[in-house]
């Protein structure tokens, strides 16, 4: 294999000055640099990533700290993550914490080794020390939760009161809530949005919420136990699709037709919203976008060049289907 000595003998040059073409660092004259830059074209020359990477500690990878990568919110998110930073020459390494703080702590350890340049934060278990101790320029997305640090989100509690007005708009009459784990902000957010819409209400009551945590399996166990208990309920604002999906699930199973009997409605305007039957009425967050505009703050950070905003909130937009009149 080729290395640098090898082109620097071919080229009549020190390793320095080899090292300075590859970096375009430092004073080479016109006519050297011409030189060494055939030779390393002859012998398809290609600098070793890792040792560069230790020579100027900076390896163009990003790292991506999802919590949950079975939701396909997030490799939706992590998608146009990728495309965006492939488009500036930066490579992007997937972090799947399952949700485990003491996870994310070893990926900061983990990241701090590597490398990287920047880290793209879907998470909300790491403190802010944390996000100091890891001393790299840091973008959070879907959830607000250091106000210092720059952050990508839609607007939750707005899409929330949306969504469950939709479903008033509707003519249904009582409407439940499938939320997220209490420990989430974008879960509090939302169930926020559903309590500001109906909790004057006189049939409400805080029996109608109940917890799917994020996560299909629950919400169907969840969305029937909200049935069987209180039979009035014809309509169910779920905090995220994939509840949704559970929720359509469960009621299918229970006999119940959607969306006569009753209505249901998402939130984050994922594909599999669109892959059952009925396909799910939601509220549509703009994934792409936020995960272009997280990866390009980033990168703006990590070359040191201003941003025009610390703080950016997408709208969010009412898709509807057929799980609502």
């Amino acid at each position: 294999m080729t290395t640098i000595r090898d082109i620097a003998k071919a080229a009549e040059v020190s390793v320095a000055t080899v090292s300075r073409v590859l970096n375009n660092n430092g004073y080479v004259h016109v006519d050297t640099r011409a030189r060494v830059l055939k030779i390393i074209k002859e012998f398809n020359y290609r600098p070793n990533a890792v040792a560069r990477s230790l020579y100027k500690k900076q390896s163009n990878t990003i790292a991506l700290i999802l919590p949950d990568i079975t939701n396909p919110f997030f490799p939706e998110l992590a998608k146009a993550v990728e495309d965006a930073l492939n488009l500036y020459g930066y490579t992007l390494m997937l972090c799947n914490s399952d949700e485990r703080p003491l996870k994310e702590r070893e990926y900061v350890e983990i990241l701090k080794q590597k490398y990287v340049d920047g880290v793209i934060l879907v998470s909300h278990t790491l403190a802010p020390e944390d996000l100091e101790r890891l001393g790299l320029p840091v973008v959070i997305v879907d959830r607000n939760v250091h106000g210092k640090i720059p952050t990508v989100l839609s607007n939750n509690i707005g899409g929330a009161r949306r969504g469950t007005r939709f479903l008033k708009e509707k003519g249904y009459k009582v409407i439940a809530h499938l939320r997220g784990p209490e420990n989430i902000v974008t879960s509090n957010e939302r169930y926020q949005g559903y309590l500001d819409v109906v909790a004057d209400e006189s049939w409400f009551h805080e029996g109608l919420t109940a917890v799917g945590n994020y996560n299909m399996k629950e919400s169907v166990t969840a969305t029937k136990e909200l049935i069987t208990k209180y039979p009035e309920i014809d309509a169910i604002f779920s905090g995220n699709d994939v509840m949704g999906v559970g929720a359509v699930k469960a009621v299918q199973e229970m006999g119940k037709q959607i969306p006569d009997d009753i209505g249901i409605i998402g939130f984050d305007g994922i594909t599999l919203g669109e892959m059952i039957y009925p396909e799910l009425t939601t509220i549509a967050q703009p994934i792409y976008e936020m995960g272009v505009l997280a990866a390009r703050m980033l990168i703006k950070l990590i070359e040191n060049k201003p941003l025009n905003t610390t703080f950016y909130e997408f709208p969010i937009k009412l898709i509807e289907r057929k799980t609502t009149r």
